[in-house]
């Protein structure tokens, strides 16, 4: 017996869709719902994406961080190359590639402003 977030009755187990669904089929078989559920496509996400969207958070904090820490001996410059790594897998899996072509960009900008801080 599980509980339908829509109506709150309990229902058995086979008047819901499958396990993991929390409406049961009477609830969802009103028109506008339909439509809504209609333009959702369900499914869960692989375990390389799963890592590729935790990886990718903490690349955007990194990114998030690093404009505050530039004044501090290039320290910056090293957490934007940090963030632009952590954060590629999850825009790659994603097929973002305009965000691939920004991440890389921002590799090699700073990774040539770290090369000419070192050296000169």
């Amino acid at each position: 017996m599980r509980r339908c977030n829509v109506c709150g009755r309990e229902k058995v187990d086979k008047k819901f869709k499958h396990r993991n669904k929390k409406t049961c089929l009477s609830c969802e078989t009103i028109w506008w719902r339909q439509v809504l559920r209609s333009m959702v496509k369900e499914r869960q996400l692989t375990p390389v994406e799963r890592l590729a969207n935790r990886s990718g958070y903490m690349g955007s904090a990194f990114l998030m961080l690093s404009p505050y820490l530039l004044p501090f001996d290039g320290l910056g410059a090293y957490t934007y190359l940090v963030g632009a790594i952590l954060s590629m897998p999850q825009v790659w899996v994603a097929k973002q590639w305009n965000i691939v072509a920004l991440n890389f960009n921002l590799l090699v900008g700073y990774g040539i402003y770290i090369y000419k801080m070192t050296i000169g």
